[in-house]
């Protein structure tokens, strides 16, 4: 390996540690070949493309769970952004205010345990950030997938500027503490 690879990897690492309680995290959960279930990674993807305030950041969580834990030890504040099995319409698109694992829908989809179980631990770790819930209403999952269904792929501009008023208003917040 050569010299300039250390350096990059190192630069890597460096990054990794960097403190950004400042930041507000966008962390998209599900499963990209799962059809719908993959909501929050695809809306994740078509974040990375946009320009984005300074104090916003997205990470492609793939389906959550435990090794998602060293990243709260970075950020303050957390939205996270997933696809729910609730009986509404496919795309309907709400904000929630959770406080611990029993505060998430019950019909998250397929790895809710992991993203509950990641939670509960941050609680009793004392690590657990500010958490905000964004969820897209699916109807199922399709497996073996990429697209998603049209009601969902409609909803993804609204969820888009549903993530970025809440982050304003979070940043907005924050700043007047």
């Amino acid at each position: 390996m050569a010299k300039k690879d250390v350096a990059k990897i190192d630069m890597n690492l460096m990054d990794f540690m960097v403190d950004k309680s400042d930041k507000i995290l966008v962390l998209g959960i599900g499963n990209y070949l799962m059809g719908d279930e993959g909501v929050g990674v695809h809306i994740i993807h078509e974040m990375e493309g946009m320009e984005l305030p300074e104090y916003l950041e997205v990470l492609d969580g793939g389906t959550g769970g435990f090794f998602l834990m060293n990243v709260f030890d970075q950020y303050g504040k957390v939205i996270f952004l997933d696809a729910t099995m609730d009986g509404k319409e496919a795309g309907y698109i709400k904000v929630r205010y959770p406080k611990f694992a029993s505060d998430f829908p019950k019909s998250l989809s397929v790895h809710d345990v992991g993203l509950k179980d990641m939670v509960e631990a941050l609680y009793i770790l004392g690590n657990l950030p500010e958490l905000h819930l964004i969820t897209i209403s699916v109807k199922g999952i399709q497996p073996m997938v990429v697209g998603m269904t049209e009601k969902v792929e409609a909803a993804v501009p609204q969820a888009i500027e549903t993530i970025l008023d809440l982050a304003e208003k979070i940043h907005t917040k924050s700043i007047k503490s």
